[in-house]
């Protein structure tokens, strides 16, 4: 009594859909406000990976280094696996890109009539997710 099978309800089995990549990278502790960085990181959100290296490596902004090493590591981690191996880099599309707050080293200075100020030194952690899913 096979009339009820699981193709008669759509369902596909997982052998048969095709196999979507996605690798992520992560860069830790940056030295500079996820403000900062998030700003950059707006420009790239979504884009073709050739298209946001591109426009990260002729902007001035000192978060664009950051964000395309970050981006240069993630293509490096999905060719390093065994599918991956398969997958031409010029389809890649940033899925995922956020930056959240770090720690923040606080520093103390001299402020007018003998008082202290505070120097917040923040930082960020950026997280870059890869896909080869052409959506």
């Amino acid at each position: 009594m096979n009339f009820l099978l699981p193709e008669h309800f759509g369902y596909i089995p997982e052998t048969e859909k095709a196999k979507i990549m996605e690798s992520t990278a992560k860069a830790r502790y940056i030295r500079q406000s996820a403000r900062k960085v998030r700003k950059m990181l707006d420009l790239v959100r979504g884009e073709n990976v050739e298209k946001a290296l591109n426009v990260l490596h002729f902007s001035p902004q000192k978060a664009s280094k950051v964000i395309e090493g970050t981006i240069h590591s993630a293509v490096a981690n999905m060719l390093q696996t065994e599918e991956g191996k398969t997958t031409d880099p010029e389809i890649l599309l940033i899925k995922e890109a956020f930056v959240d707050e770090g720690p923040t080293m606080r520093r103390f200075r001299a402020g007018a009539m003998g008082r202290v100020k505070r120097i917040r030194k923040r930082s960020s952690h950026l997280t870059i997710v890869l896909t080869d899913e052409k959506s």
